[in-house]
């Protein structure tokens, strides 16, 4: 079925309507809003000592969530493409759980598992602290970023197939010889996207970490949790300037997803 043009303009003029009012409205009173005491008064609000730190810890947690996501995602992608084992259904499930589950539910659940009073309690006795502190918020940024990297290796995985592995593997090359020149150099840009997609859900993530998190300025407040204070202190210069601070780091994350996207579509 063939659209005429009125009927495609038509289209094409709703999309652009939704979009702005979705997106483009909002973004634009942000920076205006962020802009409006001028861009001094924009540095001076994201260079003190609590966004500095809200800045850093939101890093901190970025790389250190990333690479868990990446062996963790590389090694359940060839589980799931490659091994034949019962109870793969239910793998593939909890690999989708994060996609079901709200992130607070997240939190709480953290929080009945590693608190004092939940089932791991007792390490607290040991001085190992979970919840309200750095592990706790990085459990939950795990969890929620937890299927990225599978379902865009996965696919990877299933459309070069096993030829190359198997050929390697007759010609003598051990299993991480084979994974090595192989299989990894062919799902880098897969792999690559998976770990922009991560960077970009971990940078964003509130609801899990808050939960899990003092939200003590300096101490465990990341970038979110940062505008959320400040507007609810009344500070909402502070809150659209930090607001402005995260998008432009996820501005940055996009527009390096579409050029890896691209480049990896040429190829």
């Amino acid at each position: 079925m063939k659209l005429g043009t009125p009927t495609k303009l038509g289209l094409r003029t709703l999309a652009l309507v939704y979009l702005a009012v979705l997106v483009l409205f909002p973004l634009v009173a942000i920076f205006y809003r962020t802009f409006s005491g001028g861009v001094v008064s924009f540095f001076q609000l994201i260079t003190t000592p609590a966004a500095i730190s809200a800045l850093q810890l939101s890093l901190l947690i970025v790389a250190i969530v990333v690479p868990v996501n990446v062996v963790f995602g590389v090694v359940t992608a060839l589980a799931l493409v490659r091994g034949k084992f019962r109870g793969k259904g239910v793998v593939e499930a909890i690999v989708d759980l994060p996609f079901a589950v709200s992130p607070v539910i997240v939190g709480v659940s953290l929080v009945l598992l590693w608190g004092v009073n939940g089932w791991f309690g007792f390490l607290s006795d040991w001085g190992v602290t979970i919840i309200f502190a750095l592990p706790g918020m990085v459990l939950a940024t795990i969890f929620v970023t937890l299927p990225f990297v599978v379902r865009e290796v996965e696919p990877v995985l299933w459309e070069i197939g096993e030829e190359q592995e198997e050929a390697a593997s007759t010609l003598g090359a051990t299993s991480w010889q084979t994974f090595w020149r192989i299989t990894l150099p062919a799902i880098r840009w897969g792999l690559t996207y998976g770990v922009v997609l991560t960077v970009a859900r971990s940078l964003g993530e509130f609801g899990a970490v808050i939960v899990v998190s003092t939200n003590l300025p300096g101490i465990s407040q990341t970038l979110t949790l940062l505008v959320n204070s400040r507007y609810e202190d009344f500070n909402e210069a502070g809150a659209y300037a930090a607001s402005t601070l995260l998008m432009v780091v996820a501005v940055i994350v996009l527009l390096l997803m579409t050029l890896l996207d691209r480049k990896r579509r040429t190829q």
